[in-house]
């Protein structure tokens, strides 16, 4: 695997959740659950996709908002001792809390409570930063966020944001999107947003690349390094580590294989950010 140089640090845009992973199986309505062995972590869209890419050796910057709660330092001191340089908006107010229930098969579900601390583009950030990195990985939820991330040399984009994309009118390099989430289908983009390419995943099945011009063509699952436990926190490292294959100049084929190669990784663990 290459070396990281001057361009092959990343930028990740999103945020950070104080979660608690638990086993078990989520009841009825009405009725009650008992879940065991809790594992609390900062994870998020934000903070999974920042350790992913710093596990792969990539200079890491994540653009995120922190509450003023125990839960926002024990998280900025968890994700730094993972190699993230945390660059962090204050906000009032505890750290978002979520309950990510894992079932026996290794499938999750996730309950967030309360909004997601978000960066701003009104916020006193080092957003010029960007424009000298490799690559950015957009996961907000503020528009003029992604305008800025845009300056950043490769754009990658993950489909839950579609909205953005339109609103400020930002064509990303790529887009990602999950095969079986039908509220992640990019092809209603209109043309002059479509991506430089569209990476659907299909977990253990692979995927599709689909390029402008081209037809789609099926990329390889990567097989775990381990036993599947837990697939909370896949998709993030999967386009952290896509990230970090443009910003090192790899073919989008080849970075798209660093992608499933991370996101495989992370379902060997529970959580979503791994051991320090």
């Amino acid at each position: 695997m290459a070396h990281p140089g001057p361009h092959g640090a990343v930028a990740v845009v999103g945020h950070v959740e104080w979660v608690t992973h638990a086993l078990g199986i989520l009841p009825g309505r009405g009725r009650i659950a008992d879940l065991q062995d809790p594992l609390d972590e900062p994870a998020g869209g934000g903070g999974v996709a920042a350790c992913a890419a710093a596990r792969l050796g990539a200079a890491v910057s994540l653009f995120t908002a922190l509450g003023d709660d125990p839960h926002a330092l024990k998280a900025q001191q968890m994700l730094e001792n993972r190699g993230v340089e945390v660059v962090a908006a204050a906000r009032t107010g505890p750290q978002t809390r979520v309950l990510s229930v894992t079932e026996p098969d290794g499938e999750r579900t996730i309950l967030v409570v309360g909004s997601r601390l978000q960066p701003r583009a009104s916020d006193a950030l080092p957003w010029n930063r960007l424009r000298g990195l490799g690559a950015a990985y957009y996961a907000g939820e503020d528009p003029q966020a992604l305008r800025l991330a845009r300056a950043a040399p490769r754009l990658v984009v993950t489909a839950r944001r579609l909205r953005d994309l339109v609103a400020v009118g930002v064509r990303a390099d790529v887009v990602v999107a999950s095969a079986n989430d039908p509220d992640e289908d990019p092809s209603g983009l209109p043309g002059p947003l479509a991506p430089g390419a569209i990476v659907l995943t299909d977990g253990p099945r692979g995927g599709t690349i689909t390029q402008p011009g081209s037809p789609p063509r099926a990329y390889s699952p990567a097989q775990p390094p381990g036993p599947v436990v837990d697939t909370y926190g896949c998709g993030d490292s999967f386009a952290a580590g896509l990230a970090v294959g443009l910003a090192r100049g790899l073919h989008l084929d080849d970075a798209v294989a660093l992608g499933a190669y991370a996101g495989a990784s992370c379902a060997t663990w529970r959580g979503g950010i791994g051991r320090a």
